[in-house]
This record gives C-alpha cells, structure tokens and sequence, in this order.
C-alpha cells in the first residue's frame, strides 16, 4: 500500500486532492496539518473521507510547518484521535504521553535527517516498546550501503514497520520496503509537491516501479552510476517486466566510484539479480567480477552484471552487440549492402561507449578514426586500440563512410547543439548519433537533409537493454514494448 502526504495551506485544497488521488487508486493518505494556514478543523477533514487518514502534525525541529506551541500541537493530535482519525503518526519521544483511545491506529515514528545512526537498531527496538501499531523509522542515507541496515530493520522487525532511508542513496528504500514487510510506504502528490528528500510521486510508485505488487518473492534489478537520476533504464526494463508478468522489480542506484565494492558487497544481503552498469562503474565492473565474458575483457568495460544457475556474478558489453546491429540496420536503409568490412569510420568522443563501437568495427573490417575534444585522451584511445586519431579541430576534413557521435553534444537540453557541422555531411553517408534523448537531435536532422543514412541512440539504447533483459530472466525480450515505453519517456523533448 502507498500512503499519499498531502501538504497544503487550505483545508479544501486538501480535501480535493484527497478525492482525486482516491479516483487514480490511491487508498491511504497522510494529512500534514502543520501546512494548513489556520487552525485544522478536524471534523471536516474527516467527514466523508474517501480513503483512510493517517494524521500528521510535525514540529519544525523534525522538518515540519507547525507555527504554535507544543501545547497546541498535542491538543491537535489528541483531538485527531477522538474524532476517530484512522491513523495517528506520534514521533518517538512524544508517544509515550499520548494515550491509545478508541479504533485510532498509532504510528509511532522517527526521522534523522542528518545521517543512518550507528545505533539505528537500539532505536527501533525502543520505538516497538512504545505502544506502537505500526514503527516508522526514516533515517537520512549518506551512503548507499545505509539502506541495507534500515531495511533489514524493517525485515526482523517485531511490531510491522515502515523503514527506509531519505536523499538520493535512499531513494530505492522507499521502493524495495515492499519486499521486506514494511506494511506501506510514502509518496509525494505529484513530482514537484516533494514533502522529503528523495521522495517519489504515487503515479511514479504506482505506474512505474508498480509498488502494489511487489512482495517478498519479487526478484530485484536495478543500474548503478552517478550521477542515476536521469536514467530511463528503470522506464524500459519495468515495462517489460509488467509486459511478460514477471514479479520482479527495476531501480536505480546511485553509488559514488569511491564507494563501489563496499557497496556491492553490502547490497549481497539485498539478492539483486542483475546490474545495469553506468558511468563511471564499467570499467571497475570488469574487475570485480569473476566470470566477465570476452567482450568485455576486449573492450576492457562492462554494463551488465547477472547471474548465473549457480547464483555466481557474470559480466557482459551488450554496447557492442547493440552499436553494430544499430549500426547495421541504419545501412540496410534502402540498400542491401550491411558489411562493415573496408568502410571507414570516424568515432567523436573517447569514452566507454567510443571504446566499445570502436572494438567492435576494427573487429568487422572497418579502417577507424578517434577525435576528441580533449585531444590527449583521444590520441591515447587510439593509440590503446591501434587505429587513427585526428585532432577535434580537424574532424570536419574527414570524409568516412560511417560517423558516430558518442560525445553528449546535443542532448539535452542542449538540444541546439551539434558536434559536426552540416557541411562537413556527404550524401550516402551513416550517421549514427548515440545520443537517445532527445531521439532526433539536431546532428540527425541535418543528417536527413544532406541525403544520409541514419541510425539513432534510441535504437543502440533499446538493443543494449533487450540484451540486458535477456541475460536477466533467459527469456526473449519484448522490444517493441521497451521502445514505446522509452519514446513515452522522452516525448515531451521531441
């Protein structure tokens, strides 16, 4: 169950949106009564109440709007309750002073919004001592392996607990709670009504991570980078997962490059199944991993991890496999010539994406060309993977059957922005653009203008992700699904 925080100033604005998040499926809500602008009135809040009330009034001490006294405040609460609030949230330190009366279910709940104490467990072990239907245990996460300790708090708790952790390393507990037993979680009203660090919007929890369903047997994946928040990855693999009714569940993960085996080896508690791999973790993943395949111990990176039968770590590039049937099919435009044997290439950019379609080329027969706008590491890239480099101010001279863009020149939003100018664009060429939001940048629509073949990030992207979902359940992946999901993703960019 997700329960909805509503914070508004006006008693009515409250009461709409209760109704209308009753109507999209919601079925528990929180009232903060510390954001209404005058003294709660209590019994209009509640009359006819579509779904039941969880009842919150917070100090500013625990990041709250309350503007009166203690003395008001508690007269508040004890109120709530004998009008017959469905839920009351008391925080630790108060509930001892509140009584229980009547059907009120009682919350008792406490926030760190600095960090995940050392003595998180003595805390939550105090807090079921109090009286309390339900434990809600909310700590600031200031490392990714943070959430492992709250959310096994919520998995051997006593009393049935909320438990998960607040900022971007804690954003996946407010999802993965589920699995562990936590009765319910909290969203936000809409994206841009967030009332705590991190905190998701019910359609997001709903529609996208599909939170209702989640249970202890649901299996977990996620993609690990930083920065993560911009990934449309859980977009896709989620979408598919609902598509072929598989009970499993896709995060993401922010983990710092300093913190990646102390993370990894904390989430082991959490049975994650399979990684999606991201900037700047692909090359460590080679390393860590026991069994990386060939293809990743050529293009020396890696962006999938699964497991296998016997429950041990593989390492994949599906970039490779996806750039050159990307690559292939921008060719196959009205032609029937798909060979990359003898074609001549020019590579913009020199990261792991450049490193893995570069491989991939000089492997089918194609002659390579590396620049970069940092001329040293292109001229080292090249040198690395034994091919030809050419300065980032010389690249318009060059005249190659195949340009590829994997710099992040004209995305967005950025979206004006092209890093080869349209003059330097012959007729025949392909020009494949790595770049999957927006789907038609400005380097591809130029493209189309000059008479060339064109291939598109988004289709690289899907192909990588349907090679990721393969290894993850060993079943065929659904990608005309993953597509549309991608495309609804970005539509209001193109």
């Amino acid at each position: 169950m997700i329960c909805v925080s509503i914070g508004r100033t006006r008693h009515h604005k409250m009461i709409e949106e209760h109704h209308k998040l009753a109507a999209e499926g919601a079925e528990l809500v929180e009232y903060r009564l510390d954001y209404l602008g005058r003294q709660p009135d209590l019994q209009r809040l509640l009359a006819d109440r579509p779904t039941p009330i969880v009842a919150t009034c917070r100090r500013p001490a625990d990041y709250g709007r309350w503007r009166g006294t203690e003395e008001q405040r508690m007269a508040i609460l004890r109120a709530a309750i004998v009008d017959g609030v469905d839920y009351i949230d008391l925080e630790d330190d108060i509930a001892g002073s509140v009584p229980r009366y009547g059907k009120t279910k009682r919350i008792v709940s406490h926030h760190n919004f600095s960090e995940t104490p050392e003595d998180i467990e003595d805390v939550h072990q105090r807090m079921c001592r109090l009286d309390a239907d339900i434990v809600k245990i909310v700590t600031m996460a200031n490392t990714p392996a943070d959430i492992v300790r709250v959310l096994k708090l919520v998995a051997q708790a006593p009393v049935p607990t909320v438990g998960f952790c607040m900022g971007e390393f804690g954003m996946a507990s407010r999802i993965l709670c589920a699995k562990y037993g936590a009765p319910f979680t909290y969203a936000s009203f809409s994206e841009d009504r967030e009332l705590a660090p991190g905190q998701i919007s019910f359609r997001q929890m709903k529609n996208l991570y599909r939170y209702d369903k989640i249970n202890a047997g649901t299996k977990v994946y996620a993609v690990i980078g930083d920065p993560i928040g911009h990934s449309l990855s859980p977009l896709i693999h989620n979408a598919a997962f609902e598509h072929d009714k598989l009970n499993n569940i896709y995060v993401p993960f922010r983990i710092p490059a300093d913190a990646l085996l102390e993370t990894l080896r904390a989430f082991e508690w959490l049975q994650i199944q399979g990684y999606s791999i991201t900037i700047p973790h692909k090359e460590a993943c080679v390393e860590y991993c026991d069994f990386p395949d060939e293809t990743c111990q050529t293009v020396g990176a890696a962006n999938t991890w699964y497991r296998d039968a016997s429950q041990r770590w593989r390492a994949s590039n599906t970039d490779y496999d996806a750039a050159l049937a990307t690559i292939r099919q921008g060719l196959a435009e009205g032609s029937e010539d798909v060979s990359l044997q003898g074609k001549t290439a020019l590579i913009l950019g020199a990261g792991g994406v450049s490193r893995a379609i570069t491989h991939g080329l000089l492997k089918a027969g194609s002659a390579v060309t590396i620049t970069n706008r940092t001329n040293k590491r292109g001229e080292a890239l090249a040198q690395e993977l034994g091919c030809r480099h050419v300065t980032w101010e010389n690249r318009g001279a060059q005249t190659p059957d195949i340009l590829v863009n994997c710099t992040p020149i004209g995305m967005f939003p950025n979206m004006d922005e092209s890093p080869f100018a349209p003059q330097w664009l012959h007729d025949g060429m392909l020009v494949f653009d790595t770049i999957y939001n927006p789907e038609n940048t400005l380097l591809l629509k130029d493209a189309r203008s000059h008479n060339c073949k064109t291939a598109s990030g988004l289709e690289m992207f899907v192909r990588q992700a349907s090679l990721q979902y393969e290894r993850f359940t060993q079943r065929e992946a659904p990608m005309d699904v993953m597509r549309d999901a991608l495309r609804r993703g970005i539509s209001p960019i193109n």
